[in-house]
């Protein structure tokens, strides 16, 4: 497939925000409508991969997201593994990157995946 110009990516957003009323759950996905929302679809996600990539998360961001998620303080998380609140602080604000071991138990308590946890 050929580059997408930045022309094609703004006529795919809008041609996407005339489609979505016309296209719901029940729309057969043979109907030109649905058809003509993928392909514009398609065409947002390329040109956006290429041009507005996501970084992975760093491992701050990974342990303040997954607090969140499950709704623990930092505090919470500290006497769970066994480490300072100010340690986990630290963590969280990237100003120390957790051990080895401790990594495994941020892994456990928190759902994170390892591979995940070692940027992969």
């Amino acid at each position: 497939m050929s580059k997408i110009t930045k022309e094609q990516y703004e006529f795919a957003l809008q041609r996407i925000e005339e489609l979505l009323p016309l296209v719901d759950d029940n729309t057969p996905t043979n109907d030109r409508n649905s058809i003509e929302l993928t392909l514009m679809s398609d065409t947002v996600i390329e040109y956006e991969k290429e041009h507005f990539p996501i970084g992975k998360p760093t491992v701050a961001q990974l342990i303040e997201m997954s607090l969140e998620d499950k709704k623990m303080s930092q505090k919470q998380l500290a006497q769970e593994i066994g480490v300072s609140p100010s340690r986990i602080s630290d963590y969280v604000s990237g100003r120390a990157e957790p051990t080895l071991k401790i990594a495994r138990l941020l892994c456990q308590v928190l759902n994170i995946t390892p591979a995940a946890m070692m940027g992969c």
